[in-house]
């Protein structure tokens, strides 16, 4: 039977998410199906969903197309009106099998989209099945988010902040070692509030302490993006003693200018990042930053926009994802004197190309060290700092390899295999002048 094909769009929680889908989907019988799981963070990301959506139908024209998401959950009208939809469904919904079903016996267009602010559970991971072949397994331990920034219509499209408990994320966890991964990242809306929904509102540090501790079979766990404001000392604490927690974070970080930060109603300041920038780096020398940044924000000047590139530089970032700044009808922000758009596009492009300078600076740092490489398809891995390599010999997907960095194209790095790094051997190489950091 041909299995449902998943499009993901967006974040790394609709990754997760869409493994959930995937997995009722099947259980329902609903082959020769499309699942669009779209994403709504800018306006361009709405009209790239619209754009997949008639793309496939005109590829497979024989296929049901099931769409979800957050553009959904935010106008479901509009993905219902268009021809190629057969089954339009909310975030809530996605997660749920008995949607599924209903989809499979249902012989019209199905629209089934909730209040998503009466949501108040979070799904619990899809059996590592799904995940077949996969080294690195994604697991949403919170969703929703209770704040308000001005650029923001997410909140909207995923409810109020909802953590997952430490017992129910372990078990997940063993689940997915078991499954074969070898690698979890925990993910969310807003992972940095983990917990102040639990009876107990113990914090993203505690948890990562309980799984580390519950599954010491888990050779990494990693984060996804986290916000400055809201980081707790145990997270501290944990990355400067577990070395199973791997060195690399990204920062909701967005913009690098106070006034610009107060109008996007953020809850860091400036300085407020550089001393946390400073913290990380005291806890785990060996940690690499990336950040999320918005170019052309309302009001913005180049003053302004001239102090983010300076606070990239302060912070010490290297990898960079760079949103230029699209107005969301009902946010604060679409009423702010708008930045033109081809400043906007300026903008953007020399933030995107400060970020290529940046990594090609890290990565030649790289070079002539030796890192463990969690190895994926196609002959590509990733070190603990996620730079990738390509591996010379192409190990088995899975496998967690001793690399030595031999060069970098300005993008990945190049490496080749060497023997166990066990203490013989990191004295061997230090006497070739290989650096030994694993």
């Amino acid at each position: 039977m041909t299995e449902p094909k998943i499009i993901t769009l967006g974040c790394r929680l609709n990754a997760h998410e869409s493994d959930t889908a995937s997995v009722h989907a099947r259980a329902a019988g609903l082959a020769e199906s499309v699942i669009v799981n779209t994403c709504a963070v800018t306006t361009e990301s709405v009209r790239q969903a619209k754009q997949t959506i008639r793309r496939l139908k005109r590829e497979k024209p024989q296929a049901r197309i099931i769409v979800t998401g957050c553009a959904v959950q935010l106008d479901a009208d509009r993905f219902a009106a268009m021809p190629e939809v057969d089954a339009v469904i909310g975030n809530r919904e996605k997660l749920e099998a008995e949607t599924f079903v209903a989809i499979a016996r249902a012989n019209d267009r199905l629209v089934r989209v909730g209040e998503i602010a009466e949501t108040r559970a979070i799904a619990v991971a899809p059996s590592p099945s799904s995940s077949q072949g996969r080294t690195r397994a994604i697991l949403t331990v919170q969703n929703g988010c209770d704040h308000r920034c001005t650029f923001c219509i997410i909140p909207f499209a995923r409810g109020p902040a909802r953590s997952m408990t430490a017992g129910e994320a372990v078990k997940c966890v063993r689940d997915f070692v078991a499954g074969g991964h070898r690698e979890v990242v925990l993910t969310g809306v807003d992972l940095t509030s983990y917990g102040t929904d639990l009876k107990d509102r113990a914090p993203l540090g505690h948890l990562v302490r309980t799984i580390l501790r519950e599954v010491p079979e888990l050779p990494r766990l990693r984060l996804s993006s986290i916000d400055p404001a809201e980081v707790d000392n145990d997270l501290l604490q944990a990355l400067a003693e577990e070395p199973r927690l791997m060195p690399h974070l990204h920062l909701s970080l967005q913009s690098g200018d106070d006034m610009v930060l107060k109008r996007m109603k953020r809850r860091h300041t400036r300085e407020g990042a550089i001393r946390f920038t400073d913290a990380l780096r005291a806890a785990r020398p060996d940690i690499v930053l990336g950040a999320d940044l918005i170019a052309g924000f309302p009001t913005e000047t180049d003053d302004m926009f001239q102090t983010t590139l300076d606070t990239i530089a302060a912070c010490g970032l290297t990898y960079l994802h760079i949103f230029p700044y699209s107005a969301r009808p009902g946010t604060p922000a679409s009423r702010m004197p708008q930045v033109p758009g081809e400043i906007v596009v300026a903008r953007a492009a020399r933030l995107r190309q400060e970020g290529r300078v940046r990594l090609e600076a890290f990565l030649r740092t790289e070079v002539g060290s030796v890192r463990t490489v969690l190895m994926e398809r196609g002959g590509t891995g990733r070190t603990p700092q996620f730079a990738e390599v390509a591996v010379n010999a192409a190990p088995d997907a899975g496998a967690i390899k001793d690399v030595r960095i031999i060069g970098q194209d300005g993008t990945r790095l190049v490496g080749e295999c060497v023997a166990a790094t066990d203490a013989p051997t990191r004295q061997r190489l230090a006497t070739q002048g290989i650096k030994v950091t694993v």
